[in-house]
């Protein structure tokens, strides 16, 4: 079977998703269950994870022993903040290591701030972090963060819960092209079809919260992602036809074709 290895650890599953936004806890764990997914972010800003005791724990929904938890930095805007609640984490989570730095810019678009996001990954880097890095799509940082000693970079698709897609399919084509680690697109994924066709540029995964969370039906809408995610890494595998334009070929041969008389075989689609 196609594996996703990330900091040498097989996953089965191509899709990540966050535990943020929904309605309680036992939406929460349904929509994973849906999800097929093993790897499973959590804000430690905002998910008690064991840091409050006498409050509900997102850890009773989705217990480690089950999923690879992927403590996050998200609502961190400086390198202190950043570097801080990930040490929190790895003493909240026994020493895990596998950790998701992303260092915001600006609140209102959520956009990352990529001179701090670079500063962090050294330090975490140097105490043995494996970081899996949110970022902009800009090719030429992404190979820095690369060297830095990311496990996995994670470009935008688009802004941070907007729901709006792939705006930049080009970038995003040359991140994968040239990165030795995997890249799995994070934020801005609306519906099944956006993750489809991040799988079919060639990511490796997809990392995703709102889209699901913020649906109508979460638990319907999980199911249908992970099945986007799987039917777009196989047709990345099959390889696509190539695009012919004005150039139509029908589906089926003609040549032998017994016409009408008095009429020309013609081609369909068979």
């Amino acid at each position: 079977m196609d594996k996703l290895i990330i900091a040498g650890k097989a996953y089965s599953s191509r899709l990540l998703v966050g535990t943020g936004k929904y309605k309680d806890f036992t939406e929460t764990r349904l929509a994973i269950e849906a999800s097929g997914a093993e790897i499973i972010t959590v804000a430690i800003r905002r998910t008690n994870i064991g840091q409050h005791a006498n409050e509900p724990s997102l850890l009773d929904a989705v217990p480690p022993s089950q999923y690879t938890l992927l403590p996050n930095t998200a609502g961190c805007y400086t390198v202190e903040d950043a570097v801080r609640t990930l040490r929190l984490a790895r003493e909240l989570l026994d020493g895990h290591s596998l950790v998701k730095l992303e260092v915001l810019g600006d609140p209102e678009t959520l956009f990352p701030n990529m001179v701090e996001t670079i500063k962090a990954t050294e330090i975490l880097v140097k105490e043995h972090f494996q970081v899996m890095v949110y970022t902009s799509d800009d090719p030429i940082i992404a190979r820095q963060l690369e060297e830095a000693g990311c496990v996995a970079i994670m470009p935008l698709a688009s802004l941070i819960g907007s729901g709006m897609g792939i705006l930049n399919p080009w970038n995003l084509q040359i991140i994968i092209d040239n990165a030795k680690v995997p890249v799995l697109v994070d934020a801005g994924v609306g519906t099944a079809s956006d993750a489809a066709i991040a799988m079919e540029l060639g990511c490796d995964g997809v990392l995703m919260n709102t889209a699901i969370a913020a649906a109508q039906n979460p638990v319907l809408m999980a199911t249908a992602m992970r099945k986007a995610v799987e039917a777009g890494r196989d047709a990345y595998l099959a390889g696509r036809m190539n695009k012919k334009l004005y150039s139509a070929s029908p589906s089926s041969p003609v040549k032998g074709v017994i016409a009408s008389t008095g009429s020309k075989a013609t081609g369909g689609k068979g």
